[in-house]
């Protein structure tokens, strides 16, 4: 089985990550069927889109065949279909099959089926305009591409890039592993295959919708993180695409072929079949309840049946580490070397933390005992000596600010500083290094507690959808401004900047620089460099492995 992790509830916090605003209810774009919306030409077929937001936009647009039925589930996408005529893209494709139907504007049910991906350009002109390909968050189990915070509208419009988003197997479709059981075809990480798809789809396509295909960014936050970071290690992904941004990453992890093999088991044992090749057939429905622990223990394998045991932990899906498709565990212990001429961002918020730990009210309001008691499962034998260094750093912290400060450390500020320091060690291409610290004064609903910069709270920033999710203070839509075009630039010239902010200087082993991310940004060196420097000799600082 997979590694148990210290803290279930964060995990699955983290899979919601980048999923936690309201979603806005939009009507539906009435120009599916006006002759005057624009017409775009794909190798697969015509595509009739429409114009909002001041940009055009193709919603739904299939990137790869069907990967659900007995031939096609849980192995590589198949090539997209050809079609005759012309193809309606006003709408979003449908989500994966998740736990439950994702936040998103006017997206249809979940589906087996989900290959779709979305455009947003500023013109179907020719113009060889950055591609800016964003993996969503969510981990590698809920979400998709039409989650309304990162529309790429803004981007498009403001930056003049082109923006695109897909939808992807997640979870138990995206990343059972059959390949001990059933044979070489079925490869793994069909999910990371997706994500390729899409890829070459860019490669082969978005010089019609005004993009250069050898000019393309790839960038995730989050469970998109893991998957950026996964796709600047595998050799598949390498033609496709020139540099990358991985923000707040969890993951892929390291699982191993034999882990996921009897993760499989684990699943076949939850719907009670003995030979694999029934999963081929099963309900998809029926898998993915087994995924998320709905489904009641069975008379046979389990026992005698009893309607009582029903809700199984859920079982936490990730990429394997299988020697082709995803070759090693990227960065681990070193840079990806299939990656090393590609330019790369990395970077976390602030107060990563306060995002997974909403729900528990009592870490806003923490005595000094009960901080230690609230650590000690995270940090073992070594919790004095980590509140001891971070009390010394920030003398003046609460016993709450400092439980916040080390849950963020570990795992998100020691893994961007591992990414970080392993691109520079290499030494052929620029790594960018941030922090996120627009010092919200919003405070966490129930609590007196400032939210600060907390995981996820950078998708409306630099996607610039600040005015449309959140407060609409000055200092905050000035840091999406300064996000946003940090990011652009960062995909036109592989160097980031934006008007009145500092030159970004990249990040070197001998000074660390790091680009502080606000209203009015500022380079420093070495943030952070008292804890840093003791988490750095630390074991597992960078997972969420305990430290014991």
């Amino acid at each position: 089985m997979m590694k148990k992790t210290i803290d279930q509830n964060r995990r699955k916090l983290i899979i919601a990550a980048g999923l936690s605003v309201p979603a806005m209810a939009l009507p539906f774009g009435a120009m599916a069927g006006n002759s005057s919306a624009p017409i775009a030409t794909t190798a697969q077929g015509k595509l009739r889109g429409q114009a909002e937001q001041g940009v055009l936009t193709f919603k739904g647009v299939p990137y790869g065949g069907s990967v659900s039925g007995p031939d096609n589930r849980f192995k590589a996408p198949p090539p997209p279909a050809a079609w005759s005529g012309v193809r309606d893209a006003t709408r979003f494709g449908a989500p994966a099959l998740q736990k439950s139907q994702p936040f998103g504007m006017d997206q249809p049910d979940m589906n087996e089926d989900c290959l779709f991906l979305n455009v947003w350009t500023p013109a179907l002109d020719g113009k060889k305009r950055p591609v800016m390909v964003y993996q969503h968050g969510g981990g590698f189990v809920i979400g998709s591409g039409a989650a309304p915070w990162q529309d790429g509208a803004a981007l498009a419009r403001e930056h003049d890039v082109v923006v695109v988003q897909s939808n992807h197997r997640l979870g138990l479709m995206g990343y059972l592993y059959l390949g001990e059981l059933l044979g070489e075809e079925y490869e793994g990480n069909q999910g990371l295959q997706d994500l390729v798809a899409a890829l070459k789809w860019v490669n082969q396509n978005i010089a019609q919708f005004g993009g250069d295909p050898d000019n393309v960014m790839i960038f995730g936050e989050s469970g998109g993180g893991g998957k950026t970071s996964a796709l600047y290690a595998m050799p598949s992904a390498q033609p496709y695409f020139a540099k990358a941004s991985i923000e707040s990453p969890i993951g892929p992890g390291h699982q191993t072929r034999q882990q996921a093999t009897e993760m499989t088991r684990e699943v076949m044992r939850r719907v009670n079949v003995t030979d694999p090749r029934e999963l081929l057939t099963l309900p998809a429905e029926e898998l993915v309840k087994a995924q998320v622990g709905t489904v009641p223990f069975k008379a046979g394998v389990h026992g005698p049946a009893d309607a009582s045991k029903t809700g199984e932990t859920e079982l936490m899906f990730w990429p394997l580490i299988d020697g082709k498709v995803l070759p090693k565990e990227p960065f681990s212990p070193d840079a990806p070397q299939v990656s090393a001429g590609k330019p790369l961002m990395v970077g976390t918020c602030k107060d990563e933390s306060v995002f997974f730990y909403q729900g528990d009210k009592s870490v806003f309001n923490l005595s000094e005992e009960g901080l230690l008691q609230r650590l000690k499962p995270i940090l073992g034998s070594r919790t004095n000596a980590w509140v001891d260094t971070f009390k010394t750093s920030r003398p003046q912290a609460s016993p709450s600010e400092i439980f916040i400060a080390i849950t963020t450390a570990k795992p998100w500020r020691a893994h961007h500083n591992r990414i970080a320091e392993g691109k520079a060690r290499q030494g052929e291409a620029s790594v960018f290094s941030y922090i996120l610290d627009y010092d919200s004064p919003e405070v966490v609903r129930g609590t007196d507690f400032p939210q600060g910069s907390p995981h996820a709270s950078d998708i409306a920033m630099k996607f610039n959808t600040a005015a449309q999710f959140g407060p609409k203070a000055e200092a905050r839509l000035q840091t999406a401004a300064n996000m946003s075009t940090m990011w652009a630039n960062f995909a036109r010239h592989s160097v980031p900047s934006a008007p009145g902010q500092p030159a970004w200087q990249p990040f070197t082993l001998a000074n660390r620089e790091t680009m502080i991310i606000d209203a009015q940004c500022r380079m420093k060196n070495d943030p952070e460099s008292l804890e840093r420097q003791f988490w750095a000799d630390e074991p597992h600082a960078d997972t969420e492995e305990p430290i014991s």
